[in-house]
């Protein structure tokens, strides 16, 4: 497994507490009422609050950023913003603290083959997968492949998978649509960059979406991918560690893919040899 990369502790916030706190709320579409009635307090202090007239406690910032589902790592700025030290750890994948947590990645990943499976940090950069990954580098760009790869940039460049997508504006859309929700939960500026980034990529040609009644189309969106072996359709699932307390953690995800047929599944047992 390969570590992923060093953790950095949460910088000093250049703003006051009271609006980042603001900022999430508005973020998640709450008034000040609806927050305070789930948060247990008055909408008098919760607006002393915002607007700096109050200064939070060290439990009431934790209590409102649960409230609000901010990430760890932000939860982080948000207590040293009130003057108060971050109390969620962030270790590397390779930490002998988390051990027991890089050994459960390393068995979903091995457990999942013959299928290809990969760990995602937050900015979806691959910090490990396992041997069924080959198909999917197959014939991308050597830069794409030099140094940490980035799963969508690797997906949606013209000069990776994206050609060899049979389905490539669906399954477009689709990864457009996850990275914009993903923003709208963390408001993270990589991840806004990367969405410029690879919107801006030229799309060779475009399939519509299925028909109603067609194979999936109306579960779930598949990835009819072009191989040496030939035609695999996939499906894909995502894992994430429940209730974490370690930042890296909290960011981890694997997507795994499945065969959405039978045909798929005899050239991925085949592939794996």
């Amino acid at each position: 497994m390969t570590p992923g990369n060093a953790p950095q502790s949460p910088s000093p916030a250049p703003r006051a507490v009271g609006e980042y706190l603001r900022d999430w709320r508005q973020r998640r579409r709450l008034s000040q009422m609806d927050l305070a009635l789930d948060a247990g307090v008055s909408t008098r202090h919760l607006s002393f609050l915002e607007t700096g007239r109050a200064a939070p406690s060290r439990e009431m910032i934790l209590k409102l950023a649960e409230r609000l589902e901010i990430p760890l790592r932000e939860r982080n700025l948000l207590l040293v913003a009130g003057g108060f030290a971050p109390v969620f750890p962030e270790r590397r994948l390779d930490d002998p603290d988390i051990a027991a947590a890089r050994r459960a990645v390393d068995l979903v990943l091995a457990g999942h083959e013959p299928y290809p499976a990969v760990a995602l940090d937050r900015h979806w950069t691959i910090v490990a997968h396992n041997r069924a990954i080959g198909p999917f580098l197959e014939g991308s760009a050597p830069e794409l492949l030099t140094g940490p790869i980035n799963m969508i940039r690797l997906s949606l460049h013209p000069q990776g998978i994206a050609p060899r997508i049979v389905n490539l504006g669906e399954v477009r859309a689709h990864v457009l649509a996850r990275l914009r929700r993903q923003i709208e939960l963390t408001a993270d500026p990589v991840l806004e960059a990367l969405l410029a980034e690879v919107s801006a990529y030229p799309v060779p040609f475009s399939q519509p979406h299925p028909k109603k009644g067609q194979e999936a189309g109306e579960l779930f969106i598949p990835v009819r991918l072009q191989t040496e072996s030939g035609l695999l359709t996939l499906i894909t699932t995502t894992t994430v560690f429940g209730t974490p307390v370690d930042v890296t953690l909290a960011e981890l995800a694997i997507e795994a893919f499945l065969p959405a047929d039978a045909e798929t599944a005899e050239r991925l047992r085949a592939m794996a040899g």
